[in-house]
């Protein structure tokens, strides 16, 4: 059920009597206030006297009612003041008492809809993801809308005539100025009566706001204490009071659980320990992409995050759709399902946490509910009888890890959402409404449908007022085991050194563990890398798993075992990184162990009735950077993925980075002794032909700073020109391998080409950090046979490499073209970001191109559409391409340098408008829906000055009114003035233009 937005419908619901009714009725609308009922201004003022009658009886209606019967009628009653407000100032305005008979009659006739309009419409509903000033400012165009047909038709009345143009003006501002002061006003009333309606929208001072937030942002305190005010005559029944305290008692355990501390070390308790994280939003909006990170930066960071859950809950848009929280692994979405669900106030809500992990995969919503049921309660009950038992408590129903669900079972629930969505519709229709939020991570959040009504609510990092906040609790609860084991206190300093890290709640404390071991952390050099501070974490948890089962090794077997962990991390991290995903299955990940580890590994006995564990629980074992997610099938399956996916990037590039360093030093060893033996790269292959590494830019960061350190100069030389033999030689067959078991995805032999040819590529340039010529890179001497040889193999990770990948590859690095001794030549290097020239595209290149002739001598730099244009013409020495965009450099140079042409194509739209000899009004109606700046609508306006003689008249004002906002004046007036005397004009739509001409400065 959607919230109720229309007047008519909230004066039903609150019961509004019949003389109210009729008032509101649009059938009977013409007899009461044109022939003879009752006058304008009689029914003006009884509309408001009942709507105030039914405003002062709420508070008695309201006592009782279940939670959601209550929001409904709280909605209603915010409708009703919207409209009331208008109505109210609408009388005081002198012009009404001055309408005679003869003007109603008229005014009636002219729109007899005008009043249907009035109370049938949608209004604006304040929500606490709209900022309180979009509220006002929605409800202020909403009066303008109300005012401008009632002026429009004013005008020409006897009382019309009786006003000078100051006072006309005066009217048509003030009256939606002054309604909007009255619906602020009425709007407090209603917040002093209701206290869950000032949990709908933030009406105080920012700052203190602000202030008051840092000051409850703990444990969701500030929900608890926003809702307290409300009285509920009844709560859920003694059935469920098992529940109520199992909820309770999650604010007296740890944070977590599955932390690996030293014995005495204290995990603060949820309800002292859990700090308010912040969170971005996404409005109910169709089409929102929400793993975009340049869509959610665009929306503010918000740290109110229990004022926010307290309004959502207590409005109707909490039962319409799910609410979707989003956030990185370690982000502490589930804890915030335990925390919300101990605050809320048992007699408003009945909180219900349901672990997707635990309920069967392949169940229903309603059955993974009565699952959920029966894991809260030790018994089974039915949902009608939880909802019954409730009596009149909103369920709140917590579906905690939808990712879960994706990861370990690969089952398809791309609809999940939106079968959750019909399922609160479905339930509402039959009396037993819910509040549903779902919990997911960030990175499968694409592979779910979510429905356009759902709000979308991503968690923050902690910024660094909140990374202070969490280290005082942290001190204070372990000062004595500081003393005690001569530790100093964690220093925020050392934190705020490693940002991406600090951020997330958990891998923070993963931090503060770290330091207990001789404070660690102290000995982070300001300067130094984030490879070098990753490597110290894994190598230290690496090195206590190690001795957890073997304390007698000596330094060199410790040493070898500790690495030997990482190796098998590394290939976790491969596993994850090959598949294109950031989790990989139990399954998958012992069979790639097997293929690139097939020596013996370590066993594990079985004793009793254990079983015995797989390679990859052997392997995973308890490493708290890696979260293991379950779900419930026929059997218990499992996945793995790293709390910050940088750890799986680094291991990534860390064992790249170790194979290339043997594979240098057995280079360098082989030159030594004169022989021409060269290193195996099997293994490298293997790793190396399912995925391209610039796809994830910290990878190439990684590895940038990992073949500086590890290998030495002059080893780098010759590491580089090893990996170019072996790139010129990628595309051709292979012999058999070891390791030809390792197949992590099925893919053609031209994918893994592609794959593999592009790292190799990519770490060729790396290894020198100088530009490589072609010449150099194909192992010939023709630069003109280097060129084609790069066309074709540039064509081929166009066509082979994922979209991402081709885009990251083009990204990374740069091709140049320039000529030299009359002959073309190419280089590739890392991209700086440098200035990208026109000059510098390919066919400017060839011998007596007339590249100096050319009149637009452009430049584009950092990552807009003309340089990405440039980029990838150049990478693929496309001289067709390059065609098509020196064609269009006149419009990126005076229009837009924006050359997308999807979802819209304003470059073909503004081109079908100047060329087409025949001018239509559908050519400007493209053109001036998909308008991207000021520029645009100005050459539009030209054109139209030209064109508005042979285009319908009205057509015409419409464009000028989609227009006028943003052209200059003049030309809009030059057009106006050829199509006003025209005969057919619409004279309301005239005026309109005209009324928008005079606001214009």
């Amino acid at each position: 059920m959607r919230p109720l937005l229309s007047y008519r419908d909230a004066v039903s619901l609150l019961g509004g009597g019949s003389a109210l009714t009729d008032v509101l009725d649009k059938a009977s609308s013409m007899a009461l206030f044109g022939l003879g009922g009752i006058d304008l201004f009689d029914a003006r003022a009884e509309a408001v006297r009942l709507g105030d009658g039914l405003i002062r009886r709420l508070r008695d209606q309201v006592k009782g009612l279940s939670r959601y019967d209550r929001t409904q009628r709280l909605a209603a009653a915010h409708a009703v003041i919207v409209v009331s407000a208008f109505l109210e100032v609408l009388g005081e305005a002198e012009v009404l008492p001055e309408l005679t008979r003869e003007d109603q009659e008229r005014l009636t006739g002219v729109d007899a809809d005008y009043l249907g309009n009035l109370i049938g419409v949608d209004l604006p509903m304040p929500a606490p993801q709209r900022p309180h000033e979009h509220v006002i400012h929605a409800v202020r165009r909403r009066y303008v809308a109300f005012a401008e047909p009632l002026i429009s038709h004013l005008s020409g009345l006897a009382c019309w005539d009786r006003m000078n143009e100051t006072e006309r003006d005066a009217l048509f501002r003030d009256l939606p100025e002054r309604a909007v002061r009255r619906y602020q006003e009425l709007f407090l009333r209603l917040m002093a009566d209701f206290p869950e309606v000032a949990c709908w929208s933030n009406v105080v001072d920012h700052q203190a706001t602000r202030a008051e937030v840092r000051g409850l942002a703990r444990s969701l305190t500030g929900l608890q204490e926003q809702l307290s005010g409300i009285v509920s005559a009844r709560g859920p029944s003694d059935r469920l009071s098992a529940l109520i305290q199992a909820n309770r008692a999650a604010l007296s355990r740890p944070i977590t659980a599955s932390a690996d501390k030293p014995s005495g070390l204290t995990i603060p308790l949820l309800d002292q320990g859990y700090i308010d994280p912040g969170f971005r939003l996404f409005p109910p909006e169709h089409g929102r992409t929400v793993i975009s990170e340049e869509s959610w930066a665009e929306l503010a960071r918000r740290d109110d995050l229990a004022a926010f859950l307290s309004g959502h809950l207590t409005l109707p848009q909490a039962t319409d759709a799910p609410l979707v929280v989003l956030g990185h692994p370690g982000a502490g979405k589930s804890v915030l399902t335990r925390v919300l669900a101990a605050r809320l106030p048992a007699g408003q809500f009945l909180p219900l946490r349901v672990e997707l992990r635990g309920v069967p995969a392949d169940a229903d919503v309603l059955g993974q509910i009565e699952h959920g049921i029966k894991d809260a309660l030790d018994e089974a009950m039915s949902w009608p009888e939880l909802v019954h038992a409730a009596q009149g408590a909103l369920p709140v129903v917590m579906l905690d890890g939808f990712d879960e669900l994706l990861q370990a079972t690969g089952v398809n629930q791309t609809d999940y959402l939106e079968r959750v969505a019909r399922f609160q519709r479905r339930q509402a229709e039959r009396g037993r409404a819910l509040a549903v939020i779902v919990t997911s991570r960030t990175a499968v959040a694409d592979r779910g449908r979510i429905p356009d009504e759902s709000i979308v609510l991503r968690l923050e990092p902690f910024d660094e007022d909140q990374v202070r906040q969490w280290t005082a609790i942290w001190n204070h609860h372990n000062h004595g085991y500081f003393l005690q084991h001569g530790l100093q206190p964690l220093l925020v300093e050392h934190l705020l050194a490693v940002p991406d890290l600090a951020g997330q709640p958990l891998l923070l404390l993963m931090l503060a563990l770290y330091d207990t071991d001789a404070n660690a952390l102290a000995s982070v050099r300001e300067q130094l890398h984030e490879a070098e501070l990753y490597e110290r974490l894994l190598h230290g948890f690496a090195t206590r798993e190690v001795l957890k089962t073997a304390e007698d090794l000596s330094d060199t077997e410790l040493s070898r075992a500790v690495e030997d962990e990482l190796l098998r991390l590394s290939i976790t991290a491969f596993a994850m990184f090959n598949r294109g995903l950031q989790w990989v299955r139990e399954h998958d990940l012992d069979v790639d162990l097997r293929a690139l580890l097939p020596q013996p590994d370590r066993t594990s006995q079985q004793h009793g009735l254990r079983r015995v564990l797989t390679r990859a629980e052997l392997v995973i074992g308890g490493f708290f950077f890696v979260h293991t997610t379950k779900a419930l099938r026929e059997e218990r399956l499992k996945a793995y993925e790293y709390l910050h996916a940088t750890f799986g990037e680094y291991l990534v590039a860390r064992l790249v980075v170790r194979e290339l360093a043997d594979m240098a030093e057995e280079l360098a060893f082989a030159a030594s002794r004169n022989r021409p033996t060269k290193p195996d790269e099997a293994f490298l292959h293997a790793l190396l032909s399912f995925a391209a590494l610039p796809g994830r830019s910290p990878i190439v960061k990684f590895l940038d700073f990992g073949i500086m350190k590890a290998v030495p100069a002059e080893r780098r030389v010759l590491l580089r020109r090893h990996l170019c033999e072996l790139f010129s030689t990628s595309l051709m067959p292979r012999p058999g391998s070891v390791y030809d078991a390792y197949q992590p995805a099925a893919m053609e032999i031209t994918a893994r080409c592609a794959a593999y040819s592009a790292n190799l590529l990519l770490l060729a340039v790396l290894s020198d950090h100088q530009p490589i010529r072609g010449t150099e890179l194909f192992a010939i001497d023709q630069p003109e046979q280097a060129n084609e040889l790069w066309r074709r193999i540039s064509r081929l990770w166009h066509s082979q490499l994922s979209r991402a990948e081709w885009s990251a590859l083009t990204r990374t690095l740069r091709v140049r073209h320039f000529p030299q001794d009359g002959t073309r030549m190419m280089v590739v290097e890392l991209d700086h970001g440098d200035v990208f020239r026109l000059s510098d595209l390919a066919f400017f290149t060839w011998p007596g191109s007339p590249a100096a002739a050319y009149p637009y001598a452009m430049a584009a730099e950092g990552d807009g559409s003309l340089s990405r244009w440039m980029r990838e013409i150049a990478f693929r020495d496309d001289t067709s391409l390059g065609h098509l965009l020196l064609d269009l450099v006149p419009y990126a140079v005076n229009i837009d340098d924006t050359l997308d042409a999807y979802p819209e194509s304003p470059v073909a739209d503004l081109l079908a408008v100047m060329l087409d000899p025949t001018p239509t009004s559908e050519a400007y109606e493209r053109a001036l829906g998909n308008a991207p700046n000021v520029r645009y609508f100005d050459r539009l306006l030209r054109q139209l000055e030209l064109d508005c003689h042979e285009l319908p008249a009205n057509d015409v004002l419409r464009f000028l009114m989609a227009a006028g906002p943003w052209s200059a004046v003049h030309r809009l007036e030059r057009v106006l003035g050829n199509v006003a005397d025209r005969p057919g004009v619409d004279e309301r739509l005239l005026g309109e233009v005209v009324a928008l001409l005079r606001r214009r400065p």
